[in-house]
């Protein structure tokens, strides 16, 4: 499977595939047909980082609702 460390990720971190796209500025179909192809280190490195800032933006999120 093409970009298994960016899906394993998106699982792990749980994030939606939808939730990357809208980071990446490209609609979901298109992120999800990028994906059926492996992505060069730096398009990768990209998408993980976005992955790693749209979780810790969850997380912040629970912990201020947790605090309400």
């Amino acid at each position: 499977m093409a970009n298994k460390i960016i899906r394993d990720e998106l699982k792990t971190r749980g994030v939606r595939h939808w939730e990357l796209a809208a980071a990446l500025g490209v609609s979901e179909q298109t992120m999800v047909r990028r994906l059926r192809f492996e992505l060069d280190e730096d398009c990768q490195l990209e998408m993980l980082m976005k992955i790693e800032e749209i979780a810790k933006r969850k997380e912040r999120s629970l912990e201020a609702e947790r605090k309400e």
